[in-house]
């Protein structure tokens, strides 16, 4: 039962990190959102025509006013991050002393293995598979 309720919390928190991960490419979209939500409200208080008899604007002027200051604050934000972006490089200069380590040269023969003959070889593993029918 434990397993469940973590795999379901588990769930919750890739969705909820997700929705925060993907809102800022959803924006103008809430932009939008929101403007359909309150259209009727902008269309009667906020809209430049809304004086006029014939209104054909339906708030449309605030809503491209809205989407025009989203993406300005976009590219503002963005060229922020450009501005900040620094590298720092650190030279870590430790010292190495390096020593030499004297040659043991081995004054027995090992050659020995290869002087005598082979007494004999083994067929065994070199053969191919067996079939049979």
């Amino acid at each position: 039962m434990p397993a469940t309720i973590e795999q379901a919390l588990k769930r919750v928190i890739i969705i909820a990190l997700s929705i925060l991960i993907l809102s800022p490419s959803f924006g103008s979209l809430f932009v939008y959102a929101s403007f359909k939500i309150n259209q009727k409200e902008i269309a009667k208080t906020i809209c430049v025509q809304r004086k006029q008899a014939f209104n054909s604007c339906n708030g449309r002027c605030e809503l491209q006013k809205s989407i025009k200051k989203y993406s300005d604050n976009e590219r503002k934000m963005q060229d922020s991050l450009k501005d900040k972006l620094e590298l720092v490089y650190v030279q870590n200069t430790a010292e190495i002393n390096f020593s030499t380590i004297p040659v043991i040269e081995s004054k027995e023969n090992t050659s020995i293995l290869f002087e005598k003959k082979p007494i004999g070889a083994s067929n065994l593993t070199f053969h191919p598979p067996l079939y049979t029918v």
